[in-house]
């Protein structure tokens, strides 16, 4: 059953142009909306694509250029196809299963008393669990952690001893929370474990991807700040501590010892040594080799990683090479030719001589 354009647009109060009685079947993206199905843009370089789209209408940014085609216009685009796609796809309420008796907890567990467990997961002895909190199937919360308030513990999700996770944090699936550091002591020719007497701590807020790992530390604790989303299959090593509201993409590695500022943006693959303090607000680029600190409000790119102008200097540098090779293959030929007349001179006779 379908939904008509003006009832889309009353809805996200947006500002119609077109035929208010349209009917609506769906929600897409540009490239992927049928006949039936409405999509959006927020950016202007996306404009030329509508001509491309077969979406029977668009949500745009208020102010933006007149198109075609049936528009709604709104402050916020994303905001509001976003409501539009729960009107079309509503978010599924899970079932309230309270403590599955298929759950293996302790005795002296400390568990709210709205909280959700469900079946095959293994509270420890000593956790404490806050209000709203949710630990789906399989999870493991293991001896002496503190879970906060409406946090979310997706299928698979490990978190070690002694950990703390703060209010309203989400661990995606797979992810794992206080595993040893990597660190070992080379002894009489043979590898020892060091101490793993830390701890992690995820502030409010924090949200783990899939199959992420954070390793407690060393003494202390491992920290990430207040806010942080950190992508899938993301590693944090031993005694980091990361800033708030930082942003870590997918593949990132960030070895011992490190510590980020606030609101830093690490893109997919950066690799960070240990001991190496990345300033506040500062963006890496995707595949960035970090070899030192990296100052405050900084971009870098590359490997190793250079600020953004030294990188782009490099690569317009490197786009030349080609011409530049033949250019120094064209000179070293007339190097040759002219190397090859030097001999003959001194082989001629000179005139005082032949005189």
């Amino acid at each position: 059953m379908g939904t008509t354009l003006g009832q889309i647009a009353e809805k996200i109060g947006g500002r119609l142009v077109g035929d208010p009685e349209l009917v609506i079947h769906g929600a897409a993206t540009l490239d992927t909306a049928n006949a039936t199905e409405i999509s959006f843009i927020d950016n202007d370089r996306l404009l030329s694509r509508i001509d491309q789209s077969q979406a029977a209408a668009i949500v745009l940014t208020e102010g933006m250029e007149a198109v075609t085609r049936p528009a709604i216009y709104v402050a916020q685009p994303r905001e509001a196809f976003a409501q539009i796609v729960m009107l079309f796809r509503p978010t599924l309420i899970e079932e309230q299963v309270g403590i599955s008796s298929q759950a293996s907890i302790s005795e002296s567990a400390d568990l709210a008393d709205d909280v959700q467990v469900h079946a095959g997961a293994v509270i420890g002895a000593g956790v404490r669990i806050g209000a709203g909190t949710i630990v789906h199937a399989n999870v493991v919360v293991m001896a002496g952690s503190e879970v906060g308030e409406n946090v979310v513990l997706f299928p698979g999700s490990v978190v070690y001893e002694a950990s703390q996770i703060g209010d309203r944090c989400v661990l995606h699936a797979g992810a794992v929370i206080g595993a040893y550091g990597f660190g070992y002591d080379t002894i009489e020719g043979r590898h020892q474990r060091g101490p793993q007497l830390g701890y992690v701590v995820l502030e409010n807020d924090v949200e783990i991807g899939a199959g992420s790992t954070i390793d407690r530390g060393t003494y202390g604790p491992t920290v990430i700040g207040e806010g942080t989303k950190i992508d899938n299959q993301v590693m944090i090593a031993h005694n980091c501590r990361i800033g708030k509201h930082n942003l870590i993409c997918s593949q990132v590695g960030v070895a011992g010892s490190s510590c980020t500022g606030d609101y830093v943006v690490m893109a997919g693959q950066v690799g960070v040594p240990d001991h190496v303090k990345i300033g506040h607000r500062a963006v890496l680029g995707a595949k960035a080799g970090i070899m030192r600190d990296v100052p405050d409000d900084t971009t870098v790119l590359g490997i190793p990683a250079t600020p953004e102008r030294d990188q782009m200097a490099k690569q317009a540098a490197f786009a030349k090479l080609p011409e530049m090779r033949k250019q120094v293959r064209k000179l070293q030929r007339i190097v040759d030719q002219l190397t090859s007349v030097v001999p003959l001179e001194k082989d001629a006779p000179r005139n005082s001589e032949a005189a």
